[in-house]
């Protein structure tokens, strides 16, 4: 039996649709109620960069919606979590027209590249972005050994 290439490209077309409906959107929060949200799958967490920058490992998190009393940070070592929670804006009592901003939560789990200071660490939240300095512990940092 021969398709024709419209038929193909429809069927492509519903499966892109039925995959991004699963994972979420690029930035890693869903709009409106994600697809199958009774069967408690989770959601893909916030876009994440890390760098490496000599001293310290930087790294930067989309978190927009969110305030630093709903972010989490934990380090040991060089295993990093981050998680965070947006609660309903909606004010009390009142019933929901239009939710495309719903509520959300992430864990996310890092294996850094060096162990970390976790005393020295700095956390800021600007305009969406969670950027966390992360100075490597003296045992991680390279050392230049003089030859006798």
């Amino acid at each position: 039996m021969l398709m024709r290439l419209h038929d193909l490209d429809r069927m492509f077309n519903a499966m892109d649709l039925l995959q991004r409906k699963l994972t979420g959107d690029q930035a890693g929060i869903t709009r409106g109620r994600p697809l199958f949200a009774d069967w408690n799958v989770p959601q893909p967490g916030p876009g994440a960069n890390l760098y490496d920058k000599g001293e310290n490992l930087e790294m930067t998190l989309e978190v927009p919606g969110m305030g630093k009393d709903d972010l989490g940070i934990k380090i040991q070592g060089n295993y990093l979590e981050v998680s965070g929670k947006r609660e309903s804006d909606a004010p009390e009592g009142y019933s929901a027209h239009r939710v495309e901003r719903g509520t959300s939560s992430f864990t996310r789990s890092f294996t850094l590249p060096a162990e970390v200071d976790s005393s020295k660490v700095e956390a800021r939240l600007n305009n969406g972005l969670l950027v966390l300095v992360l100075p490597k512990a003296e045992a991680a940092k390279p050392k230049q050994i003089t030859i006798q």
